[in-house]
């Protein structure tokens, strides 16, 4: 399959990275309470570090809020799928439990402050693409039986032209949706450091180690860039 980001994406900013991994046979599982702690810890530290007040212009969601205005997206009513969950932590709340992969995902999110999607691949048949819409795709709302229209010009995670996450990394589909017997998953990471020690590099480490350590998968990782702007997997 062929995972593409169309050039135009890194128009907006030339040092865009989208880490990917092909996560295979993976035993997920309901929650467990060490599953729950990391969750909990994740925030609580949050709390301790950060004020609401400082959030859009902190270090990674600035680039995100950043790109988004440059791709006509308004990041204050499409905030990206990250800084809504810490807005959440900062205003006294806490993410619900899902299952084993959702809550970790989520906790390595927020531990490193980075977008994280994944997608069950069991869902998704023809290749993918971050791109710009053209105007006849439709996406699956969560919870939601209809799909609805996207309009053009809209930036995209796409397969063929069912949207997987629309306004970018705003909201995913209800199609790909992580379950406890999800076993084949795609995960896609957007940040933008080039040093080993990024919170890129390190949460693109803690999901291949769960991967293969917490759910017994196997792990295949790329990096997609401007100087590499398409996979094979």
């Amino acid at each position: 399959m062929l995972y593409t980001v169309n050039t135009s994406v890194f128009e907006l900013n030339p040092n865009i990275k989208f880490g990917i991994l092909i996560g295979k046979n993976l035993k997920n599982s309901q929650t467990l309470e060490t599953d729950k702690e990391r969750l909990r810890n994740a925030e609580s530290k949050l709390r301790d570090t950060i004020q609401i007040e400082q959030l859009k212009s902190w270090p990674n969601i600035s680039f995100y809020r950043d790109v988004m205005t440059k791709a006509g997206i308004n990041p204050n009513k499409y905030p990206t799928s990250v800084e809504a969950m810490l807005k959440r932590i900062l205003k006294g709340g806490e993410l619900p439990t899902i299952n084993a992969l959702v809550d970790l995902c989520n906790a390595v999110s927020l531990e490193h402050i980075i977008t994280l999607g994944a997608h069950d691949l069991n869902d998704i048949h023809q290749d993918l693409a971050v791109r710009f819409s053209k105007g006849d795709e439709i996406f699956l709302p969560f919870g939601a039986k209809d799909y609805e229209k996207v309009d053009e010009r809209e930036l995209i995670f796409t397969s063929g032209n069912i949207v997987q996450t629309r306004k970018w990394i705003w909201r995913q589909s209800d199609l790909g949706k992580i379950t406890s017997k999800s076993k084949d998953i795609f995960f896609q990471l957007v940040g933008f450091g080039d040093n080993e020690d990024s919170s890129f590099y390190k949460a693109m480490a803690d999901i291949e180690g769960l991967v293969i350590e917490r759910f017994e998968g196997t792990c295949e990782k790329y990096i997609v860039d401007s100087h590499n702007p398409s996979i094979i997997f």
